[in-house]
């Protein structure tokens, strides 16, 4: 699949109940398909108390979240900012080889991975998404 190369852009967004700074590290990275990524994100608490931050994740196109795989990531799963704490965070993926053979990808050469944090409550957990 060499001769196959997408452009991954990264988004950070967080919701206004969550205090947080939250960013890409890069803004784009060009990966083929089948081989392994890494990219990070950076999230401050510029606060002066401690909070609690989840996030959730979507891949644009839709269809091609089928092919995005995360090895190792940071969503679902609670982050605890120490007040002024600045933390780098990996996302580790590779998009399979066979979004290359799928005749409705023939086109996308473009995939967005956009992250929303959230503030948490001690114990809540985010639905996992689907993909059909």
């Amino acid at each position: 699949v060499r001769e196959r190369v997408v452009r991954v852009t990264f988004n950070a967004d967080v919701h206004s109940s969550l205090q947080w700074n939250f960013r890409p590290q890069q803004s784009e990275i060009y990966v083929v398909p089948g081989e392994t990524a890494l990219a990070f994100y950076k999230a401050k608490n510029p606060t002066d108390k401690p909070i609690i931050g989840i996030s959730t994740y979507n891949v644009i196109p839709f269809e091609a979240g089928q092919y995005f795989n995360k090895i190792q990531c940071f969503c679902f799963e609670e982050q605890r900012l120490n007040p002024q704490e600045e933390v780098d965070m990996p996302v580790f993926f590779y998009i399979d080889p066979e979004f290359a053979e799928d005749p409705k990808m023939a086109k996308v050469d473009l995939i967005t991975l956009s992250y929303t944090f959230f503030e948490a409550k001690e114990g809540q957990k985010l639905p996992l998404p689907g993909y059909q």
